[in-house]
């Protein structure tokens, strides 16, 4: 385990980066129909990371919701006083904006924005049409993780785990700093999230990167061997780390979701 930081310096983010992102549907684009689809970004990172996905994905004529999910974007101290069930109400209410103006609303979502999209599909059922999940973070082997709840109490944060981008001059705007009481809420969602992934029936797109420095593969083997999915498909990026919507194989992501989503809607 890495010298944990004890420091009390702020980092703050440029706002402009990391600010939520909505666009409107584009039906004449979409077959006439209306379709969204709501992007969540991963644990201390920021819309920033989801952007050109939604660009993309606007470009065509989806509506896309990117929601700055609570604790961050920020300071990363902030990640620290905030609950797992926030991000899934900020995710949950961005997926009701959609469902709004949309006739069909499908989630994609990375590494830990995973999770909150399956939580979603769990509990929203037909309200999610589809998901695609690029390198999500629903478990771990790691027994550092077992100790969380006691080492958060004394220590802050330790070294971020950022920008693990294979592709130059890529920033996903995230924390320098892992915050520790956040991290222990993203294993207290699990505590939630993995037991109810049978009630996953929505066809899935599963996207994972040969080589990831933040996770392992046992969130591959929990969400794939327990989802009660009939249409899934696991597909490997070769030139990515792990957060692979700014790495080299972003636009196979783009093109392969965007099928997907006119595919299941």
């Amino acid at each position: 385990m890495k010298i944990p930081f004890r420091s009390t310096s702020v980092q703050a983010a440029p706002s402009a980066a990391v600010a939520p992102l909505s666009t409107p549907a584009s039906p004449e684009l979409t077959g006439g129909r209306s379709i969204g689809v709501l992007l969540l970004h991963g644990f201390s990172g920021s819309p920033a990371s989801m952007r050109p996905w939604a660009e993309d994905l606007a470009a065509r004529g989806y509506a896309v919701e990117v929601p700055l999910l609570p604790g961050h974007g920020t300071r990363w101290q902030d990640l620290n006083a905030v609950s797992w069930t926030q991000w899934y109400d900020e995710a949950e209410a961005a997926l009701d904006r959609l469902l709004v103006s949309c006739d069909r609303v499908c989630v994609g979502a990375l590494s830990m924005g995973g999770s909150v999209a399956l939580r979603l599909a769990e509990k929203r059922g037909d309200d999610v049409a589809g998901l695609v999940l690029v390198n999500p973070f629903v478990s771990s082997v790691r027994k550092e993780l077992l100790v969380l709840p006691v080492l958060s109490r004394v220590v802050p944060a330790l070294k971020g785990i950022t920008n693990d981008i294979s592709k130059p001059g890529q920033d996903e705007v995230g924390y320098l700093k892992l915050p520790l009481r956040g991290l222990a809420q993203v294993t207290r969602m699990w505590r939630d999230v993995v037991p109810d992934l049978p009630k996953v029936t929505q066809p899935l797109l599963y996207f994972r990167s040969a080589v990831d420095h933040v996770i392992d593969d046992s969130s591959r083997q929990t969400v794939l061997g327990a989802v009660s999915s009939r249409d899934v498909e696991e597909r490997v990026l070769a030139d990515s780390y792990h957060v692979a919507t700014l790495d080299h194989d972003a636009q196979a992501i783009f093109d392969g979701s965007a099928d997907f989503f006119a595919r299941v809607t």
